[in-house]
């Protein structure tokens, strides 16, 4: 089986990380999540399943004191990759 290799696109590299963390849309629905990598730029999240995330949401990972906006840059079945949006208020 041959290798191939996947190009690296991020500007900031993400550092690994096993994380508990939510996924909060549409003011009252939220959707588990481990947070798998890391970075000031953006995330790799695993869910359940992605049906029913929207683009844009609001990530909170409670053991980092972290609440941030952010927006879907790609998706699989169980997997998103979310950028975070410059610094702005959180709803």
């Amino acid at each position: 089986m041959e290798s191939v290799a996947i190009e690296e696109r991020r500007k900031v590299q993400r550092h690994r990380t096993l994380k508990a963390g939510r996924i909060h849309f549409n003011r009252a629905s939220t959707i588990d999540c481990r947070v798998r990598n890391l970075s000031a730029e953006g995330a790799g999240l695993d869910v359940v399943s992605q049906v029913g995330i929207p683009d844009q949401f609001v990530l909170v990972i409670e053991s980092d004191h972290l609440t941030r906006k952010c927006h879907v840059i790609w998706r699989t079945a169980t997997r998103l990759g979310v950028a975070f949006d410059p610094e702005s208020p959180v709803f």
